[in-house]
């Protein structure tokens, strides 16, 4: 980057030299007439011109991609995925019923379920959210024409059948191939509650519980790896102080058993974004009881009043949300720090089960139904915060995007007029792009990178700083390299050269690239394919060297072999 800098700077000595030379003659020549006048103008508009261009040249990023030095996997749990009972997300997103004019299969959207199948989605968080602690999941099983129906209080108020429960859910997971992820109900339910239903699920012998799921219709166990002991018990899952659930937590898990060789992960309800005390309070009283403790952190810019349009919004405003974004980074650190004291060994996972944008719900659409647009600034907070994701490989263990479809940053989009319409987001386009770097090995790299000062909010006072350019790479079993770049800059490109350290010599380079005219840009269902990714063709690799030039607002994911 110093060398570049010279660079510029030395044209910029350049013309301003050739500048003053030619003035100066024009002057001794003609002093007194008006061609001086008409001359001092054009140049001093050639210098500021030759200035602007100078600048807005490409910037230089440099730096090492250590492919001999990787250690630690990249979980493909970090792909992970929720649905909670909220707004359109499973009624009309996930399910709308064997007998709905929308083509289906057992009452699956087809459009949704392809998707999600070629996103490769690891694991599936269900039923909430705010939502799970108020779930009884004995209303979900059974005849859905018997089955009672409940109003949702934490979203809208909205009155549900429960024809979406414990089967439907379960199954929807086998026939995505992902891991069930079930969150279970502290905060209104009982001890006795959580343990039957766990045995409902799990247990193949000829226990009360296995024999009534058996009547339901299905007759072998489902395997059920991740159990979540509630669900933000700080707040909506049952207003707790820290020592209360960590109490609490014990005495659920006792009675949340392991049957026929099914094992869960135990996972306690942790902290939101800077609420450091809880984690510390867990780490002490809870320990190695959970295998994994969970954090939520949005991107928000707070919780009281407007949250901000999804798709209209200046240039400051989408700085702020890289930057806001990126502070996950420093809050996973001091919470892994805490942890690293009592657990050094990193055998207890960190889950951000919950993460994303949260902007104002869609003008129109219902109040607390949480719907909202997404666009190319969304698709940048998801690759920078799976960047981040996986740096922390060796504590995180899993993260679940809020939420699959229709609510907050999603996946998919869909509507239920006629025959139905599906579109898919800038950030699922990011998490298909990205789908390689799912059980690879991460690979430390050096980056050298301008960056820029952003404001900041109450948690950052003195504003934020943020790289220009976001990084990751990881080997897959195969020896491919996989590395992701996105240039967040809105107006300058950037000119990438990394050096391969430790890789065999390769062959070949491709890749793909998601971009946009305005980073404001977004898919509907009239124009579903405003952004969208492209086969990338501006990347070369020589020896062990990688160039690559990167437009402005854009994310590359490369493959190198």
């Amino acid at each position: 980057m110093k060398r570049q800098l010279l660079r510029t700077k030395t044209n910029k000595i350049s013309i301003r030299l050739w500048g003053i030379s030619l003035h100066k003659r024009i002057l001794k020549k003609d002093n007194k007439n008006k061609t001086y006048k008409i001359m001092k103008k054009l140049f001093a508009t050639t210098l500021l011109s030759a200035a602007v261009a100078f600048t807005a040249q490409a910037q230089n990023v440099t730096g090492t991609i250590h492919a001999n030095q990787g250690k630690q996997k990249i979980n493909k749990e970090i792909y992970g995925q929720f649905a909670e009972h909220l707004g359109s997300c499973i009624y009309g997103g996930l399910w709308v019923g064997p007998d709905s004019k929308i083509p289906n299969t057992q009452g699956y959207r087809n459009d949704v379920l392809q998707a999600l199948k070629d996103l490769k989605v690891p694991v599936l968080r269900w039923p909430g959210g705010c939502f799970a602690d108020e779930y009884h999941w004995m209303d979900g099983i059974g005849p859905r024409e018997n089955r009672p129906k409940m109003q949702n209080n934490n979203w809208g108020g909205t009155i549900e059948d429960n024809s979406f429960g414990t089967h439907e859910f379960l199954n929807l997971c086998e026939m995505l191939g992902c891991e069930p992820y079930i969150s279970g109900n502290v905060g209104s339910g009982t001890v006795e509650e959580l343990a039957k239903w766990v045995e409902y699920m799990t247990s193949d012998g000829d226990t009360p519980m296995a024999k009534l799921r058996r009547q339901n219709g299905r007759d072998k166990a489902w395997k059920v790896k991740y159990l979540g002991v509630g669900n933000e018990s700080w707040g909506c899952g049952g207003n707790m102080r820290p020592e209360y659930y960590s109490d609490l937590f014990r005495r659920y898990s006792v009675y949340c058993r392991n049957y026929d060789g099914n094992q869960l992960y135990k996972i306690a309800s942790g902290a939101s974004d800077y609420d450091y005390n809880w984690t510390k309070v867990l780490m002490d009283r809870v320990g190695h009881r959970a295998n994994g403790i969970s954090l939520h952190y949005y991107t928000v810019t707070g919780w009281e009043g407007s949250k901000g349009s999804a798709t209209k919004f200046d240039n400051d405003d989408y700085y702020w949300t890289m930057g806001k974004c990126l502070g996950i980074e420093d809050v996973i650190k001091k919470h892994e720090a805490i942890m690293d004291k009592a657990d050094p060994k990193k055998q207890i996972g960190l889950l951000v089960d919950e993460w994303g944008t949260w902007w104002d719900e869609e003008p129109g659409t219902i109040k607390g139904h949480l719907y909202q647009q997404n666009s190319m600034r969304d698709a940048f907070v998801a690759a920078l915060s799976l960047n981040v994701f996986h740096r922390h490989a060796d504590r995180i263990k899993m993260a679940n995007i809020a939420q699959v479809v229709n609510v907050l940053q999603s996946m998919i989009l869909t509507d239920t007029k006629g025959t139905g319409h599906m579109v898919l987001t800038p950030t699922y386009h990011v998490f298909n792009m990205y789908k390689d770097f799912q059980e690879a090995t991460y690979l430390p790299m050096d980056v050298k990178c301008d960056s820029m000062d952003v404001r900041g909010d109450s948690h950052a006072k003195d504003g934020r700083k943020i790289p220009l350019v976001s990084t990751s790479a990881a080997k897959k079993a195969d020896g491919t390299i996989v590395v992701s770049l996105a240039n967040v800059s809105l107006d300058k490109a950037q000119e990438v050269e990394f050096n391969l350290d430790g890789a065999a010599a390769p062959k070949a380079v491709n890749g793909q690239i998601l971009t946009c005219k305005k980073v404001s840009d977004y898919n509907d269902f009239e124009h579903p394919e405003v952004v969208k990714p492209a086969v990338f063709k501006d990347a070369k690799v020589k020896k062990n060297t990688l160039k690559v030039k990167i437009p402005a607002k854009s994310i590359v994911v490369l493959k190198i072999k």
